[in-house]
């Protein structure tokens, strides 16, 4: 096994080393990863490396900086512990860390198996129209595309239909007594698909002193066994098959609509003043997996950042989790920017939306009953989801998470209401978004 075989056998032990999925989303340190690039810690494996043996501590070799012909000086001291650089104290330097990096395909992939959920998206804008197998039928067409095993078999059901045992029909014209009107009427009864006028042809055939053969139907059929129209078709086989035009049907391709799976996400934070930084972090750490999660499984995946306190105004994400001010709450007015935003840029026939709106649940005066709900009927979406973050349990007036919850009844499909008192909450919170979506 040579070096390059060992570096990648322990790059393989340092992937399966990662953290955790659920305790990264908890835990972990979500503000090195981008957007578009998941980076999960994990635990370093030291690789194999060449090293000089302490105990020697002479030698002819160069050193950094050192030029041809400078003499050979003494090897510096070691490092001993106590020693500090010029800004810092012992124990201040971060240690090196390496990252398994995922895309967010494979975040969802590996978040699907971790919930035991599997969300299925819907596509939404039709960005092309292409032609798919020769499965529809019409009455007209160009001859290459006659669907000739559709005709053939009209045509055989046919022949099974019209065909008949013509020697059967010549006894019984053969009967004492019996002329053509009498072998039709009989022919009629047994539902023996004969013309009058093959009857009245058939019997002119007959020689006179046969006609008189049989003295009733009992008697030839004592003597005479019809054979059935499948039997001769296998004894005989089909000489010809009664086509007709109506029978005529031309295969063409089914258009399918090739639809582009496309998603926005509405990102709501409350900053008012009782948002403190426990709060904002756990805004954050329910947010971001799931803006994550999103990205991967959409084709294309676009995010509306709306901060409020009384007033609502959009945001970069940058500043979104970490925006703070001093005003009070007024959750609606979020809304009332989302609606727009949405009606203006984001057309619900074309796009798959989430508004996802996360606070301590303190709300002014009325306003989730008479506005909020209301708002949210209005705003149509795959899902609704509002995440209560309240590190030291509910406050007195804080009552929003709970009159959404009771207003839309805890099955609904559309809706969903979780609760973060901590990082530990993250990933059940999370769930709970997900299986209502996915429901």
């Amino acid at each position: 096994m040579g070096l390059k075989d060992d570096l990648e056998r322990y790059r393989e032990v340092g992937e399966q080393r990662r953290q955790d999925l659920s305790e990264f989303i908890q835990y972990g340190d979500l503000g090195n990863s981008r957007p578009d690039e998941v980076k999960i810690p994990i635990k370093i494996v030291d690789l194999p490396e060449f090293a000089y043996d302490q105990r020697d501590k002479g030698g002819v070799g160069q050193g950094e900086g050192a030029q041809p012909g400078d003499p050979v000086g003494q090897p510096q001291p070691q490092p001993q512990p106590g020693d500090g650089d010029e800004e810092g104290e012992p124990g201040e330097e971060g240690a090196e860390h390496e990252y398994y990096e995922m895309d967010p395909e494979e975040f969802a992939q590996e978040l699907d198996e971790e919930l035991g959920l599997d969300l299925e998206p819907k596509g939404k804008k039709v960005v092309e129209e292409i032609e798919g197998d020769f499965t529809d039928i019409t009455r007209t067409g160009p001859s290459s595309t006659l669907d000739f095993e559709r005709l053939f078999k009209e045509g055989l059901k046919r022949k099974l239909a019209m065909d008949f045992d013509e020697n059967y029909v010549k006894e019984a014209l053969k009967i004492d007594g019996w002329g053509p009107s009498k072998v039709f009427t009989w022919a009629r009864e047994n539902n023996i698909p004969v013309s009058k006028a093959w009857i009245d042809e058939a019997y002119e055939e007959i020689p006179r002193d046969e006609r008189t053969t049989w003295k009733s139907l009992e008697d030839m059929e004592a003597n005479v066994e019809e054979t059935d129209v499948p039997a001769r078709i296998r004894r005989d086989g089909v000489d010809q098959i009664p086509f007709r035009r109506e029978d005529e049907r031309y295969r063409y391709p089914e258009i399918v609509e090739k639809r582009e799976r496309n998603v926005v996400v509405v990102n709501i934070r409350d900053v008012s003043g009782s948002m403190r930084q426990k709060k904002r972090e756990l805004v954050e750490r329910t947010f971001t997996p799931l803006d994550w999660y999103l990205q991967g499984k959409y084709d294309n995946a676009e995010f509306v950042y709306i901060a409020h306190d009384a007033d609502a105004w959009e945001v970069e994400r940058d500043e979104f989790f970490g925006i703070r001010s001093g005003g009070g709450t007024r959750i609606s007015s979020a809304y009332e920017l989302a609606k727009r935003i949405l009606e203006e840029e984001y057309p619900w026939a074309e796009w798959n939306r989430y508004v996802f709106a996360a606070g301590d649940s303190e709300n002014s005066s009325n306003d989730t009953e008479d506005n909020v709900i209301p708002l949210m009927d209005q705003i149509p979406a795959n899902l609704h989801a509002y995440v209560e973050t309240q590190p030291s349990g509910n406050a007195i007036n804080a009552t929003h998470a709970e009159e959404v919850g009771r207003h839309f009844g805890e099955d609904s499909d559309e809706v969903a209401v979780a609760y973060v008192t901590s990082p530990d909450d993250v990933v059940d919170a999370i769930y709970t978004i997900l299986s209502t979506e996915e429901q």
